[in-house]
């Protein structure tokens, strides 16, 4: 039985190419829509939704992905999406707290261009095609896959700045395997609130703490032009007092201030009970996002504010 993907082209480096000097410019002609497909049973239709940098993506771009991808839905049997991995991340776990259809959704892209040497495009979006027609991908959630390996967009991460194994899972691993003949699966993807949005707004910055750090940048912020803040703490979720007893203050103000760890692996979670100590941001009202990274638990907390979260029903959202 013959497989039809939807194919949206966003742009990034899997769509450009290095000039005469080796800088990487964009193409006007998206070379991937000159790749001949080689796979037996999958019929495409491709579209270009975008052609920007990633660094260019927005929220909007993101909700403009998801009404695409909804109202196709019926008439597609998977999903494969193109873009620059500089935000890749953040666009899949965007459109992984969506309510998608239960069809394969799968995000790739390149760390080489297409005619610089060892370029990773062509291979990563072919496997791509190749998961996003397998039926057995349709309940393991938004998908990243690049390098031979498929990974859950809620945990996925850029790691290296031009390794084309770039994108890993810390604390978990890949969710998959992408094989010469199949594709393996080890897990499946947990159960998560989906939302259906009709659009998005809001400023929410991110903090990351530093030692010696104090109350300078906190104090730089506007809360009537903020709608929520992330903070990037130390360890297990810890911050010098002075910064504690801030962000205490702009909670009883009304801001919700969500916090991750800085470290690559682990969980958030309240364990000191020291002054700025975990115990004490959680009592302060912080909610504490487990197993995000800060630019996703922004996403998050975008995602929920505009769905009208409020009071507990935010923090059991951002929480869980």
């Amino acid at each position: 039985m013959t497989k039809k993907i939807l194919v949206l082209h966003t742009g990034g480096t899997i769509s450009m190419q290095a000039d005469g000097s080796g800088a990487v410019v964009t193409n006007a002609d998206n070379p991937m829509n000159h790749v001949t497909v080689p796979l037996e049973g999958i019929e495409t239709e491709v579209i270009d939704f975008f052609n920007i940098p990633s660094p260019h993506i927005t929220p909007q771009h993101m909700l403009k992905l998801y009404q695409k991808i909804k109202a196709s839905a019926d008439q597609f049997d998977g999903v494969v999406i193109t873009h620059g991995t500089d935000t890749l991340e953040e666009t899949a776990y965007f459109l992984d707290t969506m309510q998608l259809p239960k069809i394969p959704i799968v995000l790739t892209g390149a760390m080489r261009s297409s005619n610089e040497l060892g370029s990773d495009g062509v291979y990563n979006y072919l496997t791509a095609l190749r998961v996003a027609s397998d039926e057995k991908a349709c309940d393991k959630g938004v998908l990243v896959v690049m390098n031979d390996e498929a990974h859950a967009a809620k945990y996925v991460t850029k790691t290296h700045t031009t390794n084309v194994s770039t994108f890993q899972t810390p604390t978990h691993g890949p969710l998959g395997l992408i094989m010469k003949q199949e594709i393996l699966y080890f897990k499946t993807a947990e159960p998560r609130v989906r939302f259906d949005l009709n659009s998005i707004s809001g400023l929410v910055p991110i903090i990351p703490a530093y030692a010696g750090m104090k109350t300078e940048l906190l104090d730089m912020l506007d809360l009537d032009k903020i709608d929520g803040l992330i903070i990037e703490a130390f360890g297990a979720g810890n911050l010098p007092k002075e910064v504690a007893d801030k962000l205490a203050d702009m909670i009883a103000d009304g801001l919700p201030v969500a916090l991750v760890s800085r470290c690559f692996n682990g969980i958030a979670e309240p364990v000191y009970a020291y002054e700025g100590g975990g115990v004490q941001l959680h009592q302060a009202g912080i909610f504490f996002v487990k197993e995000l990274n800060a630019q996703k638990a922004r996403i998050k907390l975008l995602i929920a504010l505009n769905a009208g979260l409020k009071d507990q029903e935010l923090r059991d959202y951002m929480e869980g």
